[in-house]
């Protein structure tokens, strides 16, 4: 019988316990994983085996986590989970902004490592379904097929992560999504809960759509409970039609005054 094949996760730590640790859960979990105890030694890991999945420390001895993920990047979209001591939002922030899929702080449950490891492996196998047409909104031209978003001509760069994210807000255009349904969909069942994790990713995808700020953004909020991404021209068309049938309206109601008036004066 053929050995089915296991997705190989890379994991770049320098502290022994920890490795050890995560390779007995990754192998229980049905994972091959590949250990890396430096930087450079999980760069040249990461070319040899062609990891589905790494798993990287950001206090490396040779040079920095961030210097890995920034050269993993460089060399293609293989996702990347962030497993540190660092605790402070300015690194998390920094971390998911160079391309980071998700963040665990140590000390961490190895089982919830590996409920991260296949939610994110989840969300990166997923396709788009290659029929849909390009969404134009205002200087914006969407295109689900390609996963390609340009403003005024110009490639905008999305992590996997924001693409993932905005997908989920186009293919429901027009409709408000509420806020576990969005974590659901995007990250996975495991963050149903976690709101300000939400309210990040959407702060970075406005701020790369829509760099100019605008005073209203395409990405509405609806306040505790979610989110949608605006149909423009539709709410156009309902602004021109309710402009529409007020001025019949108002052209019914001075109709019927001067009825009204003459029906008066020839009763007199």
């Amino acid at each position: 019988m053929t050995e089915p094949i296991r997705p190989v996760i890379l994991v770049a730590d320098d502290d022994p316990s920890i490795l050890k640790l995560v390779r007995l859960q990754l192998v229980e979990e049905g994972f091959r994983p590949v250990i890396a105890e430096n930087g450079e030694e999980a760069i040249q890991r990461a070319i040899d085996e062609r990891p589905d999945l790494v798993v990287l420390d950001l206090m490396l001895p040779d040079i920095s986590g961030f210097e890995v993920l920034n050269r993993l990047r460089e060399r293609g979209p293989v996702p990347v989970i962030v497993l540190t001591g660092k605790t402070r939002d300015s690194d998390k922030i920094r971390g998911l902004e160079m391309g980071a899929d998700d963040y665990i702080p140590k000390p961490f449950n190895p089982e919830e490592l590996a409920a991260r490891i296949r939610a994110v492996l989840r969300r990166s196998r997923q396709t788009a379904a290659g029929t849909d047409e390009p969404v134009r909104v205002g200087p914006l031209v969407i295109d689900i097929e390609r996963r390609v978003v340009e403003r005024e001509g110009e490639l905008v760069p999305l992590t996997r992560t924001e693409w993932n994210l905005l997908e989920v807000l186009v293919r429901n255009q027009g409709k408000a999504l509420m806020n576990p349904e969005i974590l659901g969909k995007v990250w996975g069942p495991e963050y149903i809960d976690d709101l300000q994790y939400l309210r990040v990713w959407i702060s970075r995808l406005r701020r790369k759509l829509e760099p100019d700020r605008p005073e209203e953004s395409i990405i509405r909020t609806f306040p505790g409970m979610g989110y949608m991404f605006r149909d423009i021209d539709a709410e156009e068309r309902a602004r021109e039609e309710s402009q529409s049938n007020g001025s019949t309206s108002s052209s019914r109601s001075a109709e019927d005054a001067e009825t009204t008036s003459d029906t008066s004066g020839t009763s007199a």
